[in-house]
């Protein structure tokens, strides 16, 4: 361990601003991915183990978008809109047959599909990494706070993903989409009677949490090295946050992904060799003091 670096950086403006940055860069992005995660544990009850690989398309399909047509809106769209209806062919003939099953089934069935995507990613874009590099319109002179510097796509990627995590939150508890959503997690017998076709809002609740890893991915394209099989990490630290957040819980996501991704930033400061360690000690800390994470809701006795 290293606290004396650590507390020469809080004692440093422009470190506390750049590791401050780069927390939050962290912490959104696995936001990001973890609120799908939840969002079809909670409706579905399904552990999508394939998240991850989900992540990993969207970077790919927002990196061949962008390499033909040099547009950064159009690849935003590409990995988001792909990977939301890769995720809805995957519930529909795939996940919807083990609904219901042992969790090892839907596990092993989730690692076949990570296992196909990366291949497919490796015939389609090579086992090389790669790099999409930064679109043009953030080629800009990056922003100076307390004399630590902040890229532009930095600023651009917290606006956006503070402004999407905020629609999903309304789009759950303030609309009558989000009520019949939330009834569904609970008695989705009941709304079925009531007339709601069910597997459409199945399939439509798989396909936006498929979005959101997707945007993630797209998101961390122009600043991330691309390979086959980068989704494991992510997926394993989506998976921490899911478990400290509580099983389910998109506020709890969100506190969640923002407290890993300080000890990501800080940590690598004050105990590079200890990061991962202290995410687990984290996870364990909250399995044994509240079993159903920070926000979950306590299971029914």
């Amino acid at each position: 361990m290293n606290l004396e670096a650590l507390a020469d950086c809080f004692s440093s403006g422009s470190c506390v601003v750049t590791q401050v940055s780069t927390a939050l860069i962290i912490g959104m992005l696995l936001f990001m991915v973890t609120s799908g995660l939840s969002l079809i544990f909670g409706v579905l009850g399904v552990i999508n183990f394939a998240h991850g690989a989900f992540y990993m398309l969207g970077a790919y399909f927002a990196l061949a978008a962008y390499q033909a047509t040099n547009s950064f809106v159009l690849a935003f769209l590409a990995g988001a809109l792909g990977v939301g209806l890769v995720g809805i062919l995957f519930e529909r003939f795939i996940v919807s047959r083990v609904y219901g099953r042992d969790v090892l089934m839907q596990l092993l069935v989730c690692y076949a599909v990570i296992l196909i995507c990366d291949d497919l990613v490796k015939i389609l874009f090579g086992a090389a990494y790669q790099m999409m590099g930064m679109p043009e319109a953030f080629a800009l002179p990056p922003f100076e706070i307390m004399g630590g510097f902040i890229p532009a796509y930095y600023v651009f990627m917290l606006a956006a993903s503070a402004a999407i995590g905020l629609g999903l939150w309304l789009g759950i508890n303030k609309t009558r989409l989000g009520k019949v959503v939330r009834a569904l997690a609970i008695n989705p017998q009941m709304v079925g009677a009531l007339g709601v076709n069910t597997t459409l809002l199945y399939a439509g609740v798989f396909g936006i949490g498929s979005v959101l890893a997707g945007i993630a991915g797209a998101l961390a394209a122009p600043m991330r090295t691309l390979t086959p099989g980068m989704g494991v990490s992510i997926l394993i630290e989506s998976f921490i946050v899911t478990v400290i957040g509580g099983m389910g819980s998109i506020a709890g996501a969100f506190i969640a992904a923002l407290l890993i991704g300080f000890t990501r930033a800080f940590g690598a400061i004050g105990f590079p060799l200890f990061v991962d360690g202290m995410m687990f000690a984290m996870m364990a800390i909250v399995l044994v003091v509240k079993p159903s994470g920070l926000l979950g809701r306590e299971p029914a006795r």
